[in-house]
């Protein structure tokens, strides 16, 4: 049986073989072409980053080592991990190796909760989950092995430790900031012998009485841990971490993005419309109001939260998880309801806008109403369960990246008069 770092060391000369070879037989290649648009339009679909961890065709939706979300979605969070730096799922001894291994790993330092204790009473659950990331940067072991001197072609061994040491404490500073922030009480220390995801459903402090929210939240966690490189979250924590910048650097950064509206608040948005939805018919609607509503939110200006994605054309194989889970554990719940009948209704109404490429729901439309109904009701914190579960991804992609000893990451800008040069040329 080999350790997580083991099976790296023996799979990562191959890995650099590869690439060395690809690039010395195909480097002047061209690969992808940029349009005025795409420059103007947030580099949309330009083909200018490598990421062997996953993809998201537009038509099929995420795949994590060439497995379909689909299929893997539940494994545990541990395990994907894995499978994401490795390649391969891990048997039940590389499991449990690396269980033990992160459970050796999980006390916080007591400092990190005298800075969270000082910060303002009404600080963002974000501020202080980003700062608790970034005060921990002296426990850097790639700092130290650097400042030390060591060979390029071991960077990726202490940024491993690095990303293991952070992955391990995340679900204890993340609980702990949900009870301090939310006045839960007094933290509750992690439990051994338990799944990472398991032990925070277990800090939180949240009923959980038949253990579905603890299920729901491996599926979250493992729903959530990648989506290509070129997120912002993802492509933030790249591009700081291509400088040579230690993984707490690099994540805290990355996270900072994950807090924008754009990208990790999407679901409590997705969840606010539901729940206004629902307040304005005084329960569940019926599909013909859910059609007007609909398109009184579009004519108001407004979107209609969770539905259309930057990348995908197909409703989101994560959404299509979530709302399996619900209708399995919790199809009561009017607000579950009201989430399956959105979907059964809007997409029809969004066709009809001709703008809108999309129509199709993405992972936000659903995870909301699942946290809301098992007792998470503080919209806030939502983007920090993101965080924990995102912090795998984008740890696995530098890991990946220190091993293949891809360079700083430096694309060349140009100007608004050059593009008119460019394309008034005769």
């Amino acid at each position: 049986m080999a350790t997580l770092k083991e099976k790296l060391a023996q799979i990562i000369p191959g890995l650099r073989d590869e690439v060395k070879t690809l690039v010395k037989d195909h480097g002047a290649k061209v690969v992808s072409e940029v349009t005025v648009e795409q420059l103007y339009g947030g580099q949309r679909g330009i083909r200018c980053l490598v990421c062997d961890t996953s993809e998201v065709p537009p038509d099929k939706g995420l795949i994590i080592r060439e497995r379909p979300i689909g299929e893997i979605k539940d494994k545990l969070p541990e395990e994907i991990f894995y499978l994401l730096c490795t390649g391969e799922l891990p048997d039940a001894a590389a499991l449990k190796s690396l269980q033990e291994d992160l459970e050796k790993r999980q006390d916080v330092p007591a400092y990190v909760w005298d800075v969270l204790k000082a910060m303002p009473k009404d600080s963002h659950p974000m501020v202080m989950f980003d700062t608790a990331i970034l005060v921990m940067e002296k426990e850097s072991v790639f700092r130290k092995k650097y400042n030390e001197g060591m060979k390029k072609d071991v960077y990726w061994e202490p940024m491993l430790e690095d990303a293991l040491n952070m992955i391990a404490k995340l679900p204890s500073i993340a609980a702990g900031i949900y009870r301090m922030r939310f006045n839960k009480g007094e933290r509750i220390a992690p439990k051994k012998g338990i799944d990472w995801a398991a032990n925070y459903v277990h800090m939180l402090g949240l009923p959980d009485p038949n253990g579905e929210f603890t299920k729901m939240m491996q599926l979250y966690l493992t729903l959530h841990t990648d989506h290509e490189s070129g997120n912002v979250s993802a492509a933030t924590t790249a591009t700081v971490a291509s400088a040579l910048s230690d993984l707490y650097y690099a994540v805290s950064a990355g996270l900072n993005g994950l807090a924008g509206p754009l990208h990790g608040l999407a679901n409590q948005e997705c969840l606010g419309w539901i729940l206004e939805t629902n307040k304005k018919f005084g329960g569940k609607p019926t599909p013909e109001q859910l059609k007007n509503y609909a398109q009184e939110t579009l004519n108001a200006g407004r979107v209609v939260p969770g539905y259309g994605h930057a990348v995908l054309r197909i409703t989101d194989p994560r959404f299509d998880a979530f709302l399996a889970f619900g209708k399995k554990y919790c199809f009561d719940d009017p607000v579950v309801q009201t989430v399956s009948n959105v979907f059964d209704v809007v997409p029809d109404v969004l066709k009809q806008v001709q703008k809108i490429k999309d129509p199709w729901p993405n992972v936000d439309a659903g995870s909301g109403a699942l946290l809301y109904h098992y007792g998470m009701t503080e919209f806030d914190y939502y983007t920090v369960l993101f965080s924990v579960s995102r912090t795998l991804g984008v740890a696995a992609q530098a890991i990946i990246s220190r091993a293949m000893g891809y360079p700083i990451v430096r694309p060349k800008s140009v100007t608004t008069k050059w593009v008119k040069a460019q394309v008034t040329k005769t």
